[in-house]
């Protein structure tokens, strides 16, 4: 049965490549013609260079929320111009008299929902599926991304670009220069879509200059209009960029008592092969700057999921890690640099030797990427290994793609122990994907068949999976279902269980209000249900949920849910996790449970937020789980936020085999987050950041210093420290001093 599916998934996707592509704009008729600047334009937020005068320029605003049939009540007005070298785009964002912005901060890559912000999006390939996105908060915080799926974006993504904010009673000015080499477009391309996103947060309005129904984001590319050249943008001349860093510091292992010295030195390369095709390259890299991650409280029975951060695995990352769905992903960067360990039952960090990705279009409709990467030998668990990816995509219809990719993780075993740790000699995955995407964005999905081959496979190597979803203004509904052989091991994915097939429809309501006065953003309501059977056909899952959202126009929001479960174990379980007695495989659970959720408004400067969970837990015990944040801002330099993780379990039956023990099982764990974030100007930036998790009982602080004295160059300063929370002795330490910098060969 794979192989028939196989044949046909591979039947469609050759029949599909003869079909015309289709490049239809729902917004053609917004149109910005842009045209060769005739002097000079210095970026300091005034807007008084000659060149601004004869710019290219758009304004008349369409609201998008709350309404989108009417025109913005905020003006907002926008120029574009260039020169060989830069993009310029300037914007004037008007304030209704005696109207100050809000922000957060000044920090790079802001929440969008919580900041006065002006966005562009620009659709370089005019495909409506991928592009980059630029923009600032009021106080001139930047904010950049690599765009694709039509609407999603990477704010990981960073890139050397220029831009000043100046403010008055009247207005805000952002203006910025993006430099040609920066970004990646078709050559010789006189069209690229372009829509321009302004959010007021005290006016409660969203707008856009090329409308965008009020279902979807300003950023979805399906509705940008047209930015019009005068003559082709500049043909891309030799664009490579050296980033070359070096750092020394101190790591000590308090355990072990051992200290290490780390001085090291590395790079990292873009080379612009063609003005749509970039490789990168990197030696000796160093991730000690990235922002560590959001600690959680894990109760359930599988692994946790964190986003990858790292900037060598960024650019046009869809082309990787875009494949799959969350919980279902053959293709997981953050796979890299870490080696299982058995002995301990996680995951031991790897340094990565060197590495190189190739990424882009090949043609209109075409695109491709490699990555290449290895790391290297951890003492005597993991030997060298070699992570290779190849992937081949094709544009179909108006914004759909069919892709194909290859992945293979080759080990260079020398010592039997490794073996022992589960190291095979290889592990690869093939697999082909196509993604829906309609015209109007109403339809949206995918469907997809992979395989893994190692040197010991186990039968039932597949997973297939199909998602179907629609929207419009008035309801919305997904069909997901998924079938994951048992034998099924893609060692550099994100793969939590396997052995199952699962259907998991959706279907809501959303309700807009009619009434201009009304304090109501927008609600919906959804019912929802999960399965999971075995492939015997013995149902081992059920959820059954019901939520309802309400999103007020100051942004306040609230929810409530309602859900029922069941779950039959498939593996022994501790359910505190925490090293206490396991539930046993085949015993059957049943609980009711039900939550409620608040989000304050994001104008006040004192900030909150609460989301709770009461209800049943495994064998007849019961749950409670409390979430709340809270926040100042001495707007737009410092924040000070608290978060606080709060679960409680109590009286989880556990009977031991011979049914004559019973016991109750109790625990209770904390997560407690203080944040302070100064930033002194949008250049320099400190954050503390402490957490203390109970259930791994560990006390982490880390602090950052970041200065970024030139375009996308920097110097970070980073202090952590690691202790054991029952008396506060350390465990270890480390500090690093880091410098890097961007140059343009």
């Amino acid at each position: 049965m794979r192989k028939n599916l196989l044949l046909i998934i591979i039947s469609i996707l050759f029949f599909s490549f003869n079909l015309p592509a289709q490049n239809v704009r729902k917004n053609a008729n917004f149109q910005i013609h842009i045209k060769k600047s005739s002097g000079g334009i210095k970026i300091d937020g005034l807007l008084n260079d000659e060149a601004w005068k004869e710019a290219a320029s758009a304004s008349d605003f369409y609201m998008c929320n709350p309404f989108d049939t009417l025109c913005a009540n905020v003006r907002t007005d926008v120029r574009m111009s260039y020169d060989d070298k830069y993009l310029y785009i300037s914007a004037e964002c008007f304030l209704k008299p005696g109207q100050p912005y809000v922000v957060e901060s000044l920090k790079r890559d802001f929440n969008f929902s919580n900041n006065d912000n002006f966005l562009v999006f620009i659709d370089t390939f005019d495909d409506k599926t991928t592009g980059f996105s630029f923009g600032a908060n009021a106080a001139g915080a930047q904010w950049d991304g690599q765009m694709s799926e039509g609407a999603k974006m990477n704010l990981n993504w960073d890139n050397k670009w220029e831009s000043a904010t100046t403010y008055s009673s009247n207005s805000w000015i952002w203006e910025a220069a993006i430099p040609f080499k920066s970004i990646r477009y078709k050559d010789n391309s006189t069209i690229w879509g372009i829509n321009f996103s302004r959010l007021d947060t005290r006016e409660k309005e969203k707008s856009a200059w090329a409308p965008v129904p009020r279902q979807f984001p300003t950023a979805s590319l399906a509705y940008a209009g047209a930015l019009v050249w005068d003559t082709p943008p500049p043909a891309p001349k030799k664009n490579v960029s050296i980033i070359p860093y070096m750092l020394g510091g101190n790591l000590i292992d308090f355990d072990k008592s051992k200290q290490v010295g780390k001085n090291q030195i590395g790079a990292d390369m873009k080379v612009a092969l063609s003005s749509s095709m970039n490789l990168d390259l990197t030696v000796n890299p160093d991730f000690s700057q990235v922002d560590v991650d959001r600690q959680q409280t894990n109760l359930d029975r599988y692994e946790l999921f964190f986003p990858e951060k790292r900037q060598f695995f960024i650019e046009n990352s869809d082309l990787f890690d875009g494949f799959g769905v969350d919980n279902l992903r053959p293709f997981f960067s953050r796979r890299i640099g870490l080696a299982y360990n058995s002995t301990t039952k996680g995951y031991d960090q790897t340094a990565i030797r060197y590495g190189a990705r190739l990424s882009g279009k090949l043609t209109k409709d075409w695109r491709i990427g490699i990555l290449k990467v290895q790391t290297e030998r951890n003492d005597t668990i993991t030997p060298i290994q070699n992570f290779s990816m190849v992937t081949l995509q094709r544009k179909l219809f108006a914004r759909s793609n069919v892709g194909l990719f290859f992945i293979d993780k080759q080990s260079s075993i020398e010592l039997e122990s490794q073996r022992k740790n589960g190291i095979q000699d290889y592990n690869r995955t093939i697999g082909v994907e196509y993604n829906l995407a309609s015209s109007n964005n109403f339809w949206t999905g995918k469907t997809f068949f992979y395989q893994t081959f190692s040197p010991i496979s186990a039968p039932k190597n597949f997973a297939h999976a199909l998602n179907l979803s629609f929207k419009n203004n008035n309801w919305f509904g997904i069909w997901r279902h998924q079938w994951v052989g048992t034998g099924f091991n893609p060692e550099v994915g994100y793969v939590p269980r396997v052995g199952y097939f699962n259907v998991n429809p959706e279907i809501g309501k959303i309700f807009y209000p009619k009434d201009k006065n009304s304090k109501i953003f927008y609600g919906q309501a959804k019912i929802m249900k999960i399965g999971f059977w075995n492939e015997a056909g013995l149902r081992t899952d059920n959820t059954n949920v019901f939520a309802t959202d309400l999103i007020m126009k100051d942004r306040a929001g609230y929810s409530f849910w309602a859900a029922s479960d069941y779950i039959r174990l498939l593996l022994d379980f501790d359910a505190t996790r925490v090293g206490k007695e396991k539930l046993k495989a085949g015993t059957e659970h049943t609980w009711n449970s039900v939550g409620f959720n608040y989000m304050s408004s994001a104008i006040k400067k004192f900030t909150y937020s609460l989301n709770t969970r009461f209800g049943g837990y495994y064998a007849n015990g019961t749950r409670v789980g409390i979430t709340s944040e809270l926040a100042y801002r001495f707007q737009p330099y410092v924040m000070f936020s608290m978060a606080l993780d709060y679960n409680k379990i109590d009286d989880v039956d556990w009977v031991n085999e011979a049914q004559t023990v019973t016991k109750k099982l109790n625990s209770e764990f904390w997560i407690i987050r203080p944040k302070l974030d100064v930033t002194f100007t949008n250049k320099l930036f400190f954050t503390t950041f402490l957490q203390y998790n109970e259930q791994i009982k560990n006390v982490n602080i880390n602090s950052r210093i970041q200065w970024r004295y030139k375009p996308a160059s920097d110097i970070f300063l980073v202090y952590t420290d690691n202790y054991f929370p029952e008396n506060l002795q350390i465990r270890n330490r480390a500090i690093v001093l880091k410098l890097n910098y961007w140059l343009n060969l």
